[in-house]
């Protein structure tokens, strides 16, 4: 049975989602899962890491995220030095604003976790010696204040860890690599998607800012993600709908409406498809009259 790595013993008691820990030198570790997210930055020496469908080298100024579910080992260790940053997704509290709309933020957090599944050493984040100051810099920042704990840390925190975010899919968009730009202009189309969450989805138009066939730009989307592009709309409609039923007291039919969707009960069997109950007992559930 695989070992995993239990939130309550990788985070302060206080709750907050966010820890860092400093890894200098990484020594030997079993394999293992997370009940949480990864940012690795891999600042000094070498190793291979392992997972269940294959094997790549690691050398300082690599960068890459897994997922908790994901089992990993780090073997054949030179010197290894790591910056883990570990993160509660479904618990931060944080508003992307723009991000999305930097291809490089999809390519790095949301296409190159699922896509290294498939193609392991394949367009994954390197940052050159410069960069990789700046992001160190930034996660000492962080570190600081998770270490002081002072009044307003979880803000000061939150912040620091949005810069660490932003300045990686920066990075991640100057990647020279081929499949590093195969990744940006996928995330470029899901970048559009984004901005024109309310429109109906339009594959050739998605293809062509892809610089893709629509066949091809299907099945390296489905790759990708694991869904094809309508799905992945409707999927972010209700993420955005859940957020309006839990903040807002406006009827559902307007919800509907505010997210993208034309027919209410549509939209009613969609929400209950991916969020396994009505939109109406949701925010009952979640204590909204």
């Amino acid at each position: 049975m695989k070992r995993v790595l239990k939130i309550d013993e990788w985070f302060h008691p206080d709750g907050f989602p966010i820890s860092v820990e400093r890894r200098e030198p990484q020594e030997l570790f079993e394999p293992h899962a997370h009940e949480f997210a990864e940012l690795v930055i891999v600042t000094g020496g070498k190793c291979l890491h392992v997972t269940a469908n294959d094997s790549w080298e690691l050398t300082a100024g690599d960068v890459f995220v897994i997922g908790g579910p994901r089992e990993h080992e780090y073997r054949d260790l030179v010197d290894l030095r790591l910056i883990n940053i570990l993160y509660q997704p479904n618990q931060l509290k944080m508003g992307l604003m723009d991000l999305p709309s930097v291809a490089g933020y999809h390519a790095l957090f949301t296409l190159e976790p699922s896509w290294r599944t498939r193609q392991p050493t394949q367009g994954k984040l390197h940052l050159n010696n410069k960069e990789l100051a700046q992001v160190v810099e930034l996660a000492d920042r962080l570190e600081i204040e998770l270490k002081a704990r002072e009044p307003g840390f979880g803000f000061m925190a939150t912040a620091a860890f949005m810069q660490i975010i932003g300045w990686l899919s920066r990075c991640y968009g100057r990647s020279p690599s081929p499949d590093g730009r195969a990744l940006l202009r996928i995330g470029e189309a899901i970048s559009h998607l984004e901005r024109n969450i309310h429109r109906e989805v339009n594959l050739e138009e998605l293809a062509s800012i892809a610089h893709m066939s629509q066949r091809s730009f299907l099945r390296v989307f489905q790759s990708a993600t694991g869904t094809s592009p309508l799905a992945w709309v409707i999927a972010q409609r209700i993420n955005r709908a859940c957020h309006l039923l839990r903040h807002t007291d406006r009827r559902v039919t307007e919800v509907a409406f505010d997210v993208g969707f034309n027919d209410s009960n549509y939209f009613s069997r969609q929400f209950r498809k991916i969020a396994g109950l009505s939109p109406r007992d949701y925010r009952l559930r979640n204590g909204v009259p």
